[in-house]
């Protein structure tokens, strides 16, 4: 990975940031991202205190505004992106229409709209890497009760996967990784799995090589059904 590009969403903490440090050690120039300017460059910091090349960026996944510029801005100062990987999102137990539609606009549209403004880049130059941070509770093969709203954009977020790769070039591979329940400030203090167990997935996703899998759903490494 040295010298690639790689932004994550939703990074000042948590799978984020720890996926952030982990590629940023592999080499990377890793611009990690947060709604608030503050926020993300506070993170960065941290990071770049650990000699490692990581950057701060505002970018809110829910507002294409936000995106547009923040995007603008990285490929002014970097170049192309050559992974990107979608860890927005939130995670909420309402049942009513508007926690749905948070749901969707933070974890689907918002990794839809990231991912379609590096597409077509990714595309020209023959390689890329997208990693959609998603999760077993979209299952649909497991699709229990609880967290409807989180649920359902999942799921959503597994297809958009799936006809991402379909829109993707040659060289391009778009991926969903399941991190399993970690312990993070989203997934809590009795979850299974420690961060670094949560984030090797991801990890793998964002660095496979051109034989790798494509369109696929993952965790730890292996497939998983949708």
């Amino acid at each position: 990975m040295k010298d690639q590009i790689v932004v994550i969403t939703g990074a000042r903490r948590g799978l984020g940031f720890a996926t952030a440090r982990a590629l940023a050690e592999k080499g990377a120039t890793v611009i990690l991202t947060a709604r608030s300017a503050e926020a993300a460059h506070a993170a960065a910091e941290t990071l770049r205190a650990e000699g490692l090349n990581v950057h701060g960026e505002a970018l809110d996944v829910s507002d294409a505004q936000s995106v547009a510029e923040a995007f603008d801005r990285i490929e002014q100062r970097f170049g192309g992106v050559d992974v990107l990987i979608n860890n927005a999102g939130t995670f909420k137990p309402g049942v009513g229409v508007d926690e749905l539609i948070k749901a969707l606009d933070d974890n689907v549209i918002g990794a839809w709209r990231t991912a379609m403004r590096v597409l077509p880049g990714m595309s020209a130059r023959g390689f890329g890497r997208i990693v959609n941070v998603s999760s077993g509770m979209g299952a649909l093969t497991d699709m229990g009760p609880g967290y409807p709203a989180y649920r359902i954009s999942k799921a959503a977020m597994n297809a958009a996967t799936i006809q991402l790769q379909h829109l993707a070039g040659a060289g391009v591979k778009v991926n969903a990784v399941c991190p399993g329940w970690v312990r993070t400030d989203m997934g809590g203090a009795n979850a299974e799995r420690e961060i670094d167990e949560g984030i090797a997935g991801i990890v793998w996703a964002a660095t496979l090589g051109k034989d790798g899998p494509a369109g696929g759903f993952f965790r730890d490494g292996n497939p998983i059904d949708w």
